[in-house]
């Protein structure tokens, strides 16, 4: 099949759990013969989404991607306000004010639709990543009209997710693709609209390792046990509320508990300093093994997420995790591969930690059932063939999800 992935950033650079899963699926069904494009922004930043990539056309690891420019960056003094009143004010609100919102968000990629318009009919199916951002919301309908469409949102139950302005967006792909059962609920409950879908999951190096004396070594850990957590430094994402639980179960334990408290990411917004917190910023991929190769248990503190790579990353090295009890999927991904301890609060995040210090059994138990669920479910293979055959389906499918009057009343800038 000819494949083209429509998605906000795309490159190695790139610090994201949904532009990573784009990134993973294009390059490997590439390797399996199919012929893929990407159209993607020249930006690597989704705070501002500033040009960082030359704009025109490179080939990466088999994948011909087809980089358009920003027009402008976002700032967030005009964002951020905006953001607050139509996600997080009074509702409801206007629809024009959810599509300024929209388009301030960005990113604002004026070339997007004309390009689409053009070339989206040369291809077999066009894959759009992510519900959430302008790149599906002003070109999903242009491609709909012209190529059957799917749809991976990486959907969260969070406020923008239930904004009016996604109503028909969510009705226009021809397939959805899912990277987990409980996202694939979420869409479902929210569009009332039944599609072609697969939960394809996103697959994982079974034989990746890591180096764990050559991360200790690096950062100045030496030989303490440490917490790991590997994500943005966002508050949305839990990092705020994670050092607030570790600082206080540090200050609730004698002084001879050695525990530490490792973060690998990109920093949105820096934590304090703390004497047992150790930060690296956003890190290569054999840097972040290494780092999973010599923890206690990986922390996933994150409130909305529709997969979590790097909780999957961790059991295919035998490390347990706990886990953010009021986010859905990390729940449903624990509870399934009995490889994850839940917390709804600090209480419960305490004894998480203080039974997996005291028992090394245990840690090792749920180390090896994560590891046994990552190799019967998300192996490559596993992955690659739901997605192949979901998109062949979609390809011999009818281009149009809705009428033409609705696509053409959902075309968004340009």
């Amino acid at each position: 099949m000819r494949l083209l992935f429509v998605v906000q950033r795309y490159g190695a650079e790139v610090a994201g759990g949904a532009e990573a899963a784009c990134r993973e699926l294009a390059t490997r069904l590439a390797a399996r013969g199919h012929a893929v494009e990407v159209l993607t922004s020249c930006a690597q930043s989704y705070v501002d989404w500033a040009n960082f990539y030359a704009e025109g056309d490179e080939t990466i690891a088999g994948v011909l991607v087809h980089r358009l420019p920003v027009a402008r960056p976002r700032e967030d003094r005009f964002f951020g306000p905006l953001n607050g009143r139509a996600v997080w004010g009074p509702k409801p609100n206007p629809l024009f004010l959810q599509e300024q919102w929209m388009r301030s968000q960005g990113p604002d990629v004026p070339e997007l639709v004309p390009w689409l318009e053009a070339r989206a009919g040369d291809f077999d199916v066009a894959v759009f990543v992510t519900y959430l951002y302008a790149t599906t919301w002003a070109g999903l309908p242009v491609a709909a009209a012209k190529v059957p469409t799917v749809l991976l949102p990486a959907a969260h139950d969070e406020p923008p997710f239930w904004l009016p302005l996604f109503d028909l967006l969510l009705r226009i792909p021809t397939a959805f693709a899912f990277l987990t059962q409980e996202e694939q609920d979420l869409v479902e409950r929210r569009t009332r609209v039944r599609r072609p879908t697969s939960v394809i999951g996103l697959g994982v190096d079974l034989d990746a390792t890591g180096d764990e004396e050559r991360f200790r070594s690096a950062y100045g850990i030496g030989d303490r046990p440490y917490l790991l957590y590997v994500g943005r430094l966002d508050p949305g994402k839990g990092s705020d509320e994670l050092y607030d639980y570790f600082s206080a179960y540090k200050a609730r334990q004698p002084t001879s508990n050695d525990l530490a408290l490792v973060v690998v990411g990109e920093p949105v917004k820096p934590l304090a300093p703390h004497p047992d917190v150790f930060t690296t910023g956003f890190v290569p991929e054999q840097v972040k093994r290494d780092a999973i190769a010599g923890c206690l248990s990986l922390v996933m503190p994150s409130y909305f997420e529709s997969f979590s790579l790097v909780l999957v990353e961790a059991w295919a090295q035998a490390k347990p995790a706990i886990v953010n009890g009021r986010c859905a999927v990390l729940v449903g991904q624990g509870r399934r591969s009995e490889g994850g301890l839940p917390y709804w609060g600090f209480a419960d995040f305490e004894a998480a930690v203080d039974m997996l210090l005291g028992d090394p059994a245990l840690r090792a138990e749920l180390g090896r059932r994560g590891r046994r669920y990552v190799e019967l479910t998300y192996h490559w293979d596993v992955v690659l063939d739901h997605a192949e055959h979901l998109l062949f389906i979609a390809s011999h499918m009818d281009r149009r999800a809705i009428p033409g009057a609705a696509l053409a009343s959902l075309r968004g800038p340009g």
